[in-house]
C-alpha cells in the first residue's frame, strides 16, 4: 500500500510527537510502504512558518533533508492533479487540504491524517 502523508502527519512523525499513533509511525517508518508527501504540504509548512503560526524546532532545510533520509518521497503539483483539484466537491475550504486530497485521488494513495473533515471525500484514510 501506498501512503500519503498529511501535512500534521508529517510534522507529529518528525517531532516524535505522541499524537502520532504508532501504528501509523511504524507504517512511515517501514521501508517496504512507499511513503510520500505533497510539495503542498511544504508549501504549507513554510508560509504557516513565515507568518508565525507554526515553529519549528529545526530549520527548513533539515526537515526537507529529513523526509529525504526517511525515504518520503515528495509529489510535485501536477496538471491531473488540478484537474481533479477543480472536480472536487466544496466539503473543505482549507486550499491545502484540498490539493492533498486531489493528489491522494489522482495517485491511487491512502492519505494518513487525522482530520475527519475529509473523510467527506471518496478517499482511503487511515489513522490508526
Amino acid at each position: 500500500m501506498a501512503f500519503l502523508l498529511d501535512t500534521h502527519a508529517f510534522l507529529w512523525f518528525v517531532s516524535g510527537d505522541k499524537q502520532l499513533p504508532e501504528t501509523i509511525k511504524s507504517k512511515i517508518m517501514d521501508i517496504n510502504e512507499s511513503c510520500f508527501l505533497s510539495v503542498a504540504s511544504l508549501w504549507e509548512i513554510t508560509i504557516k512558518r513565515q507568518i508565525g503560526k507554526l515553529t519549528l524546532d529545526i530549520s527548513l532545510e533539515e526537515l526537507f533533508e529529513y523526509a529525504d533520509r526517511n525515504q518520503i518521497e515528495i509529489i510535485q503539483i501536477t496538471y491531473d492533479h488540478l484537474t481533479t483539484l477543480s472536480n472536487l466537491p466544496g466539503h473543505h475550504n482549507d486550499p491545502f487540504d484540498r490539493l492533498i486530497v486531489a493528489q491522494t485521488i489522482s495517485e491511487k494513495l491512502t492519505l494518513i491524517s487525522r482530520d475527519k473533515g475529509l473523510k467527506k471525500y471518496k478517499i482511503k484514510q487511515q489513522w490508526t
